[in-house]
């Protein structure tokens, strides 16, 4: 079983854990996806904090209610998918989000900048993760998904709750608009 594509070996974890209650499977698919699930959740809060509870109820959601894995989209776009309904509800629940104080800002920074640093090492990515600081959230979360997590269309489509035509057109409007934040700042990055 080496030879398992990362989505594959997040299945196979998961199935794992279900069908032989084998607890190391849980804690695979912790490992292998909590930093890149983190980031997403982070352009839903704006707050490390409150994304890493996000983060953390959706493995709890695994573990304590079991839902069904279907093999319709990979398991990233299935585990995202139970990540934003997560977030969406906790955003439901706040209407808002504590003041932080000076320190308290200081250690989110300082956590948000290590993990960023730590899972985007490349200076390409790392400016147009930047640019996409300033794009609205729609057009954060489909570009994250599209280029920082590598996910097809279909499954954004499913993550996002779009249909296959409106995530196609979201995706094409997000890039216009990295593109123009980029050129704001002098950068071009060729593949958009």
């Amino acid at each position: 079983m080496g030879n398992l594509s990362n989505e594959d070996k997040g299945a196979e974890s998961y199935r794992r854990f279900l069908d032989e209650g084998d607890e190391g499977g849980i804690v695979e698919i912790i490992r292998d996806y909590k930093d890149g699930l983190l980031l997403y959740l982070l352009g839903f809060t704006k707050n490390f904090h409150t994304a890493e509870e996000i983060m953390e109820e959706t493995f709890v959601k695994l573990v304590v209610k079991r839902p069904k894995y279907t093999e319709k989209y990979s398991f990233k776009a299935w585990l995202y998918a139970i990540g934003r309904n997560a977030a969406i509800d906790h955003l439901r629940r706040s209407s808002k989000f504590p003041e932080l104080s000076a320190e308290e800002l200081a250690e989110t920074l300082t956590d948000k900048n290590t993990l960023e640093r730590s899972y985007i090492r490349e200076e390409q990515k790392i400016a147009v993760h930047k640019a996409m600081e300033k794009l609205c959230n729609k057009y954060r979360q489909v570009l994250y998904l599209s280029y920082f997590e590598g996910l097809k269309n279909p499954e954004i489509a499913a993550i996002m709750k779009k249909s296959k035509r409106q995530t196609e057109n979201l995706i094409y409007r997000a890039k216009q608009a990295l593109k123009t934040e980029l050129e704001k700042e002098g950068f071009v990055y060729e593949e958009l």
